[in-house]
């Protein structure tokens, strides 16, 4: 293996990154062809033979792929599944009946944590985007405050949560215990979403409410409330109970079995069947499709990390003066690649590519370490979204917002949730 300098190092590391940041950003380069680019210019750059490089990114996109694929393909067919058979719509109903139209804002926030347990925050968005719209002519709340509203339940759950790609992809590179983080995350998601709620409550205190607005409620149609949130709520319990258990992963009990997140997920598509009445085999390719979109991101991730560990930078920098910051460092590492770069899921997956050599000398190697560690990536993998993430531009447009205003309530909101979500993280690294 060919010994690296730390400059080299660096180097590879510095150019590797731009190249992901301009590809993406600038020129609209999709992201896998950019996270490969970026591979295959850092091999040639840490002077690693073409045989070698190329092993390296198939080793690295197999790692990924075969940890994460069946994961991503279930969460994203139950996902469809729910939006086609109008599960969603029925969740939101149910909560706006408990919250009352005039708290529409505050029962769109509450939605959105729910709604982006099992769907990603982009597509929870536009799932719910009619809703949203519709309950903007009901109770006069502006659009701006009802979409945003809508998007910190969504992105919250996102960034926090597995099965979200981002940070499954951090705990499958940092060997953590998923079960735990996926409970970890979704508690911390509370306090989150809140902090972004009340941020968008204040910074949009000014704007006149629609005082003409029609009230009134129509129950959608879909299934019953209960078919309707088993799918979401019995693999959260059946995951959190063999978390709670603290199984060994060959441990043959029934709590373990069911308890595992690929069963879990099986488990939550089988109930939500009970729901489908036609149009089954297109419900099912959708949802495959939009894994296989996913999928591609994270192996290009992967092949990426795998040639950054070639770099052995961790033990370049493996100085007192970083290491001595903890988790904050794999945080604001995070928070710096997703300001740059745009996508949460490319961000918590190159740092986590970069820390994972570090989390020795960072005292966090531990089994507690490693999921605190996830968590902290998954509160940098939060802020700053702007114009660079595809997110944004799908409150954007479909929320019908001007981007001036977007940025104002929604940009802004996304620091206030990850500086909460660091906090949160920290608070429970004290109890750990």
């Amino acid at each position: 293996m060919t010994v690296t300098s730390l400059a080299q190092s660096l180097i590879a590391l510095g150019i590797g990154i731009t190249i992901i940041v301009l590809l993406t950003t600038r020129f609209r380069i999709h992201a896998f062809v950019a996270l490969f680019l970026a591979a295959l210019v850092t091999g040639g750059i840490l002077q690693l033979p073409v045989p070698e490089i190329i092993s390296t990114i198939k080793g690295g996109m197999g790692a990924i792929f075969g940890s994460l694929g069946l994961i991503i393909i279930l969460g994203s067919v139950l996902g469809q599944i729910m939006e086609h058979t109008g599960s969603t719509a029925v969740l939101a109903h149910y909560v706006l009946r408990l919250t009352g139209i005039r708290r529409a804002s505050a029962a769109m926030s509450v939605i959105g944590y729910l709604v982006g347990m099992p769907i990603f925050c982009d597509s929870g968005f536009i799932v719910m985007s009619g809703l949203n719209k519709a309950l903007v002519k009901r109770s006069g709340i502006p659009a701006l405050v009802m979409s945003s509203s809508l998007v910190t339940g969504l992105y919250a759950v996102h960034c926090m949560m597995p099965p979200h790609p981002g940070i499954t992809a951090a705990v499958t590179n940092l060997q953590a215990d998923l079960g735990k983080v996926m409970l970890y995350g979704l508690v911390i998601a509370i306090p989150v979403n809140i902090a972004g709620f009340q941020w968008i409550r204040y910074i949009t205190r000014n704007i006149p409410r629609d005082t003409t607005a029609a009230t009134g409620e129509e129950k959608p149609g879909g299934p019953s409330l209960l078919l309707a949130i088993l799918p979401v709520i019995v693999p959260i319990l059946l995951i959190a109970i063999r978390a709670l258990a603290s199984l060994e992963h060959n441990d043959p009990s029934w709590i373990n079995v069911l308890g595992m997140p690929e069963v879990a997920l099986t488990i939550g598509i089988l109930i939500a069947l009970l729901s489908v009445k036609k149009q089954l085999p297109s419900i099912l390719a959708e949802g495959v499709e939009k894994a296989a979109m996913v999928l591609l991101i994270i192996s290009g991730g992967g092949a990426f990390g795998a040639m950054l560990t070639k770099a052995n930078i961790g033990a370049h920098i493996a100085t007192p003066t970083l290491t001595a910051m903890g988790l904050f460092l794999p945080f604001l590492l995070t928070a710096i690649l997703k300001t740059a770069q745009g996508s949460s899921t490319v961000a918590i997956i190159t740092a986590a590519a970069i820390i994972q050599p570090l989390l020795p000398v960072m005292g966090l190697d531990g089994t507690n370490g490693r999921i605190i560690c996830v968590l902290a990536m998954g509160a940098g993998s939060m802020m700053i979204s702007h114009t660079n993430d595809a997110y944004f531009w799908v409150i954007s447009k479909f929320g019908e917002l001007e981007v001036k205003e977007t940025l104002r309530v929604y940009s802004t909101a996304t620091i206030v949730m990850g500086l909460t979500a660091i906090l949160c993280v920290y608070l429970l690294s004290l109890l750990l």
